[in-house]
């Protein structure tokens, strides 16, 4: 196999994982919850025969991955793996579950999950608000009530205050823009509208909701450094021909930087969520998806370093809080991450700020629409048992957080992981198609 140099990541790199409350807690109450269970989405999956395809119980999140009882067994295990950060989000409709009625044991339960972090030496990076809403607020309009803004940052200044200096990154939103899109105009996930008004008031309301939650978070912790979890991609222009470079410009203003602009003075970092390569030739998505994940998505590693590149603009210091696949035979996981931390590294080198690497996810989780069968985890789930197991790759991931970087150690150590036949397909093949 062919030899690399050593790749270095600067000294105080964030090495770790993420999880997302609902997705692995159990046993959550919220919009998502409900609506779960309701007839409009039985009717959905049962005409597009996926109960018979994958069951009822993989639509319905239950225990999801028990999080909420094994935290501290999760994140011992994230330090045996070398990591030194994580991310996690609270879960709102556990906070407050009434309009203004804080729930105090809820409270005390995120306290203690952040203790146990600081107590294995992991950065928490907090998620205030990760999809899901609390019942009561989705029944006055969720983020399409004008005063929305002051009910977010009112949940957001009652957990900072509780958490305190406890934590020092906060992620106010997670992909507002993907909120918005499958919520209110594609109506794939709760409330399931589809409308192009609806889906602009709630992201004009998410920028005023983050804002103000910024101003509020600032007040209570000084210290604290407050950004978003953004879901940009990457759009190529095949060929760099005309047409295809303005039908870029637009998706690149749109999608990647419309929301960044809005809160730029409100933001102390870019939290960078990078899942999507598309290549535009006459018409979107025009990929030739030669590697893809067990989900139909792409496999271009080299699109984060494009991503990365577009955002120095915005000279901010940059911490990828999601990246990863679904690859339930751990067949290119390995693979994926060793080409993207390339990617990444080279942006490094040519002056991007990067400042971390989160792997999603740590756990097998409920994912969203598609339920249970998309496993992303580092960490193996059994669906009876919820007994943890290791995946290879976290092994070779483990290796590369312990030596903040890529040695041929490394590289030899792991070979039939990150093997030449899941190498990425180069450029000229790329044009040539």
């Amino acid at each position: 196999m062919k030899k690399y140099d050593q790749i270095s990541f600067p000294q105080g790199f964030f090495w770790g994982a993420t999880t997302a409350s609902y997705q692995v807690e159990g046993d959550n109450h919220n919009d998502w919850s409900e609506w779960e269970k309701s007839e409009e989405r039985m009717s959905d999956l049962r005409a597009r025969g996926l109960i018979e395809k994958y069951g009822l119980e993989n639509f319905i999140s239950g225990q999801a991955s028990d999080h909420y009882v094994r935290f501290q067994e999760d994140f011992k295990i994230a330090k045996e793996l070398g990591h030194n950060a994580t991310r996690i989000s609270i879960e709102w409709s556990r906070i407050e579950p009434e309009e203004g009625k804080f729930n105090g044991e809820e409270i005390e339960h995120y306290k203690k999950v952040v203790a146990i972090l600081r107590e294995l030496g992991i950065e928490p990076f907090v998620t205030l608000w990760h999809y899901t809403l609390p019942v009561w607020f989705s029944r006055k309009g969720g983020f399409k009530n004008e005063n929305s803004p002051e009910i977010f940052a009112r949940y957001c200044a009652y957990v900072v205050e509780k958490l305190g200096d406890r934590v020092r990154f906060w992620v106010t939103i997670n992909e507002p823009e993907l909120y918005a899109d499958d919520s209110y105009l594609g109506g794939v996930h709760p409330p399931q509208e589809k409308s192009r008004m609806s889906q602009l008031l709630v992201i004009y309301n998410l920028i005023r909701a983050h804002c103000k939650a910024y101003e509020v978070i600032k007040e209570l912790s000084r210290n604290a450094k407050v950004g978003i979890a953004k879901n940009n991609q990457y759009f190529e222009a095949y060929q760099n021909k005309w047409a295809n470079r303005l039908r870029k410009r637009f998706k690149d203003w749109w999608w990647n930087f419309y929301f960044l602009n809005q809160i730029n003075d409100y933001q102390d970092f870019i939290g960078l969520n990078h899942y999507f390569y598309h290549r535009i030739n006459c018409g979107f998505n025009e990929n030739r998806t030669q590697k893809v994940s067990d989900m139909g998505w792409e496999l271009y590693p080299e699109a984060i370093y494009h991503v990365l590149m577009d955002l120095t603009r915005y000279h901010k210091p940059i911490y990828i809080l999601e990246n990863g696949l679904a690859d339930a035979k751990d067949e290119k996981r390995a693979w994926f991450i060793y080409e993207t931390l390339k990617n990444i590294h080279k942006a490094i080198n040519e002056g991007v700020d990067v400042k971390g690497y989160l792997h999603w996810s740590l756990l097998d989780n409920f994912e969203w629409r598609e339920g249970f069968w998309p496993k992303f985890g580092l960490l193996e789930i059994d669906r009876e048992t919820f007994e943890r197991k290791i995946r290879p790759s976290a092994n070779f991931y483990r290796d590369v957080c312990i030596a903040n970087g890529i040695t041929e150690g490394i590289v030899d150590a792991h070979q039939s992981l990150i093997a030449p036949e899941f190498s990425n397909t180069s450029t000229q093949q790329r044009e040539e198609g």
